[in-house]
């Protein structure tokens, strides 16, 4: 395993990649309603990040053919935007990477669409706040698998799962850098979390059972059972005085540390 070590002048231009990732989430909100197609979605998407200088790193990656993932409902992630157009009560992961100025930038949120059930809510609750307990539970020093425990901890406490065969990466001029982020694991196991290294955290929580499926199309991975399923994520970097959120929009005027 080979992590890259990111110098100060690394992270300064990555925070550039990663700010407008986030911006392109909260741009997107409003479009998010009933009606809409995922495709649609797609190219809202796509005409921001071109127009703001960058490229969709997700386009023609090993061959996906868009530029966002749209996973809707039992969709755990990488679903593929086409002419689904969205329904009252569905609930849908936006998963936006930017590429700009020679790094990459990567985030998602789940949006509710419209009037969801208390079900829905709970599992997009679940899956925002275990993105949020595997962030706190990084620190330098400590070891990757602190962040998965702390994690699947939190989340099978609510009574949900967590998918174990996806989970967070490396990420910086390439978009997939090691090492894989397990969002599930022991305290103290795995390789230690060092000054300078940037991952995403973006842990998968279903509402029922954690197996998984791929679809035949080679990118879609659905619920096994057919039950919901939601995801956050965030790109962080980990310095000696905390962890900065790398993908924080640009309007965000609080701390980027936690």
């Amino acid at each position: 395993m080979s992590i890259v070590i990111k110098t100060k002048e690394e992270l300064e231009t990555m925070r550039r990649s990663c700010r407008l990732a986030a911006d392109v989430l909260v741009m997107i909100a409003d479009h998010i309603k009933p009606g809409v197609s995922t495709e649609e979605l797609d190219r809202i998407c796509h005409d921001f990040i071109i127009k703001n200088g960058a490229i969709p790193s997700c386009l023609n990656y090993k061959g996906y053919p868009k530029s966002i993932c749209t996973s809707v409902n039992q969709v755990v992630c990488h679903g593929i935007p086409d002419a689904y157009r969205l329904r009252e009560g569905d609930i849908i992961n936006v998963d936006v990477t930017t590429f700009l100025d020679g790094f990459h930038g990567d985030n998602s949120k789940t949006y509710l669409v419209g009037k969801t059930s208390r079900a829905a809510r709970d599992v997009v609750q679940a899956a925002e706040d275990a993105m949020w307990a595997g962030i706190r539970a990084v620190r330098a020093g400590g070891h990757f698998g602190d962040i998965g425990f702390a994690v699947q901890s939190f989340v099978e406490a609510k009574g949900f799962s967590v998918v174990r065969e996806y989970g967070g990466h490396g990420i910086g001029r390439v978009f997939h850098e090691d090492p894989h982020v397990a969002h599930f694991g022991r305290k103290g196991s795995g390789p230690k979390l060092l000054p300078g290294m940037v991952f995403t955290v973006e842990p998968m929580v279903n509402q029922g059972k954690r197996e998984v499926i791929l679809l035949d199309d080679d990118w879609t991975v659905e619920t096994d059972d057919g039950k919901l399923s939601a995801q956050f994520e965030h790109t962080i970097a980990v310095h000696e005085e905390g962890v900065e959120i790398l993908t924080f929009p640009s309007t965000y005027t609080g701390s980027r540390f936690v």
